[in-house]
């Protein structure tokens, strides 16, 4: 079958050179595959209803997109002044299928509810670990990346640091995260002595100068700065965590977050979802499987 992609009137006539490949697996939605352009066939555009999310965004001819600007691999301001990384390049599939352009505003952890609630941004897709708190204000779709928090210290682990119980064993070493995070909530479940900062690459000069012991947030996250930062830091490689990352919306918007899961779905069986990893995280880390969408209600 074709995947249905509906378009605004303003917006059909870019639809008509996109092309989508394949079509989704009802029974392994999850399942991945490679990028292969002898699948494609073109998008069948049919108008979105009027008062629709997709049909706004499609009529604005712009998606406006939060992400971080500070985070390699999945986010991360390039020379041109705009954001580079999977999670850039999973917003860009789902401009793709709206027919329009992403346009990229930087979000940090403690403002993503806020620009969502405030319709400064249509979508947010920030490394935005899924969970019940944040559900009660937003929606999400997907996931479409499951990530585990750990640990960056120095290179060599000079303290030995083997997990976060290490620092109820040490409660006076300090730990650094962002304000606002997921990371943060977790990691007081083992120690209150806690560095909070905006940003995680804000963590790593005081873990240079002593003021903090290690840095913790998703592994995947950490893998990016270690990389920025070679030779300097490691990873201890021990997650305690399962952070399934969505893309946040506006709470209740049933109808767009459906689309978003179709789309996400969609890119996992056409090779999309394949070839954005391959592209930007690739050469740091194995391409896992995509999880499964969860279509909660």
């Amino acid at each position: 079958m074709r995947f249905r992609t509906a378009l605004s009137a303003t917006a059909l006539a870019a639809a008509s050179v996109l092309v989508l490949a394949g079509c989704v697996d009802s029974e392994n939605p999850g399942g991945g595959t490679e990028p292969d352009p002898e699948t494609t066939e073109e998008f069948e555009a049919v108008p979105y209803e009027e008062g629709t999310t997709m049909a706004e965004i499609a009529e604005s001819g712009t998606l406006t997109v939060g992400t971080k600007f500070d985070q390699p691999l999945f986010g991360l301001e390039g020379p041109d002044g705009t954001p580079e990384g999977f999670d850039v390049e999973i917003a860009n599939i789902i401009a793709k299928h709206l027919g329009v352009e992403a346009e990229f505003i930087e979000a940090v952890s403690a403002n993503r509810e806020p620009f969502i609630q405030a319709g400064q941004v249509d979508i947010v897709v920030a490394t935005y670990t899924i969970n019940d708190t944040r559900k009660e204000v937003v929606s999400f779709a997907g996931p479409y990346y499951i990530a585990g928090q750990d640990l960056l210290v120095p290179a060599g682990n000079p303290e030995g640091i083997d997990g976060p119980e290490w620092f109820e064993e040490n409660p006076d070493a300090t730990v650094c995260t962002v304000s606002g995070s997921t990371s943060l909530k977790n990691i007081q479940e083992y120690t209150s002595n806690i560095l909070e900062a905006a940003g995680y690459s804000d963590c790593l000069e005081p873990i240079r100068n002593g003021q903090a012991v290690a840095l913790t947030t998703d592994n995947v996250i950490l893998s990016g700065l270690a990389s920025q930062n070679e030779g300097e830091f490691e990873l201890v490689g021990n997650p305690f965590t399962e952070e399934p990352y969505g893309i946040g919306l506006a709470k209740d918007d049933t109808e767009f977050r459906n689309w978003i899961n179709d789309v996400l779905e969609a890119s996992y069986e056409n090779g999309d979802w394949a070839a954005a990893w391959d592209a930007t995280i690739g050469d740091i880390l194995e391409r896992p499987e995509p999880p499964q969408v969860d279509r909660y209600e």
